[in-house]
């Protein structure tokens, strides 16, 4: 009980003025007093462990929509993503006709090691055998994870072979890759999609780079689409790889904090080439770092949409027991002092629905319909107009394109019935595929999505039933033929293949490289020469 009590006073006192004090002390002794009563007088038995982390939640819930609580088995799982690993054999699986089928293994991890295959099926683990026994995705999580060091043995089903194959796995720190892509896309302008800032972000950008510089790159489209941010010191570290000569990169203020001013202070491997950054409404927090920075900078050009608009900063302040609150206390601003932090003043409901209101006010298809008073205007190095007060608005807007989506087509996506065929594809034609294309390059000229085999996705539909629409089906042909090939690129050559081909749709991968070829670059009055 002290404990407990002990936690939520903690969390009140944090942070409290000297002249807050008394104050604090009232409010700490009125609380503890409250569940005392409660936990000892009131009707029913309670939960007091219960009632204080539901008091957390709501409490925290008023200050802003980033300021968070994790409990204590829950604080591992978290931060993983960020930390670039987690424990475990090392695979990305489906759980199909109740089997386990192994997508693809991880590079590098111990499954990949000894010889697991993609589209292998895992029937037995440590000798239980785990297939039609309607496994969730969530057991086979909790059977295959496990600390490193620790073994694991599977029983195998390849091909159409009646043995089992046994494989002893020691578990090990598995990576959560940061750089999902990286590859030429024109003759002298490299590729990078970067899905999160993590602890790995530095040491895989940097390989990119380097790659790509020995395969000739000399103009750079960096893809932040979907990027929902990560560490602050990552982002520093990836603005300053494309800015020079002490640069400001962002600057940090908080009501316990004095402003703390972050600049360019390494060698970087492109601050040389022209630039573009690829946003849209969900690149946020570290994603927003880099792209003001380079905008404020003048260094590249911003292609796509408004970005997400948070301009808030987390710290991590672990509690007695275990648990966790990411606690906002600072803002952080662009070199030309824009905040974009969007507003939250009417609570965390209508913050979170805000990307819903953006489609719904036209604002996905041209920028007219929003606001943009003078108090929101700032200036870059070239004094180019740009705006604070919501995300970065990009130099180069590109409308949301739904001209090929349809209903039909979203059925097929949400119920998974595309990943799943294509998972049932791969393990009848695998070796066919292999003897066929013996390269990426040579599959992507010469592969193509037959009418037989759409044919044969509208069936699996139909099966799982998604009726066939015949105008949807039309309307979104060429979406799901690209689609399907991508998945069974990154079946045959791993994740970076699905992005060479489904980038055939990206709309605005496509206004970048279009800028970098038609002279829209250099007619943004950029700093140009200074980064030539």
């Amino acid at each position: 009980m002290k404990k407990i009590v002990g936690t939520l006073s903690l969390i009140f006192i944090f942070g409290i003025g000297h002249s807050q004090v008394l104050n604090e002390k009232t409010t700490t002794e009125k609380f503890n007093k409250l569940l005392y009563y409660v936990n000892n007088l009131y009707v029913d038995s309670v939960n007091a462990e219960e009632l204080v982390e539901i008091a957390i939640v709501k409490m925290l819930e008023e200050l802003d929509p980033h300021t968070s609580y994790i409990p204590a088995d829950e604080v591992k799982k978290a931060s993983e993503p960020l930390k670039g690993n987690f424990d475990g054999i090392g695979i990305q699986f489906n759980v199909l006709k109740d089997t386990i089928f192994v997508v693809q293994t991880i590079s590098g991890g111990p499954s990949e090691k000894i010889g697991l295959m993609a589209n292998d099926k895992i029937i037995t683990v440590d000798g239980e055998v785990v297939a039609g026994v309607n496994i969730q995705n969530s057991d086979v999580v909790k059977k295959l994870k496990g600390p490193k060091g620790t073994i694991v043995t599977v029983g195998v089903k390849r091909g159409k072979s009646k043995e089992l194959l046994d494989f002893i796995i020691t578990r090990d720190k598995i990576p959560i890759h940061s750089v999902d892509a990286a590859y030429m896309v024109a003759s002298k302008t490299g590729y990078i999609k970067v899905n999160r800032f993590s602890a790995n972000t530095e040491e895989e950008m940097t390989m990119a780079l380097v790659q790509l510089k020995k395969d000739g790159m000399e103009d750079l489209v960096l893809d932040l689409q979907g990027n929902g941010g990560g560490y602050l010191n990552t982002a520093i570290w990836m603005a300053d790889e494309f800015l020079s000569d002490d640069k400001l990169i962002v600057y940090t203020e908080g009501r316990a904090f004095p402003r703390d001013n972050r600049y360019a202070k390494n060698k970087g491997l492109f601050e040389k080439g022209r630039l573009v950054v690829l946003i849209d409404e969900s690149s946020a927090s570290a994603s927003e770092i880099v792209s003001g920075a380079i905008q404020d900078w003048d260094r590249g050009v911003i292609v796509g949409r408004r970005s997400f608009g948070k301009g808030l900063v987390q710290r991590p302040i672990a509690l007695p027991d275990g648990s966790e609150i990411r606690l906002t206390m600072q803002k952080y601003y662009t070199p030309s002092g824009r905040c974009i932090q969007k507003s939250y003043d009417d609570g965390v409901e209508a913050y979170r629905e805000e990307k819903r209101e953006r489609y719904e006010s036209g604002e996905m298809f041209s920028l007219d319909s929003l606001d943009l008073p003078d108090s929101l205007k700032y200036y870059t190095s070239t004094k180019r107009t740009v705006y604070g007060g919501g995300g970065i608005l990009p130099d180069i807007f590109v409308a949301l394109d739904t001209t090929e989506t349809s209903e039909y087509f979203g059925k097929l996506v949400r119920s998974g019935i595309i990943n799943t065929f294509v998972l049932n594809y791969m393990d009848a034609n695998r070796s066919k595929l292999d003897k066929n294309y013996k390269s990426l390059n040579d599959f992507k000229k010469k592969f193509t999505v037959t009418g037989d085999l759409m044919d044969e996705l509208i069936k699996a539909g139909e099966v799982e039933e998604v009726a066939y629409d015949k105008q949807g089906f039309n309307t979104s042909k060429r979406v799901l033929e690209i689609r399907m090939k991508a998945l069974i690129a990154r079946s045959l050559y791993g994740s970076s293949a699905f992005y060479e081909v489904i980038n055939d749709l990206n709309e605005t991968l496509q206004a970048g490289i279009k800028a970098l070829e038609d002279g829209s670059y250099e007619g943004l009055n950029l700093a140009f020469k200074d980064f030539k």
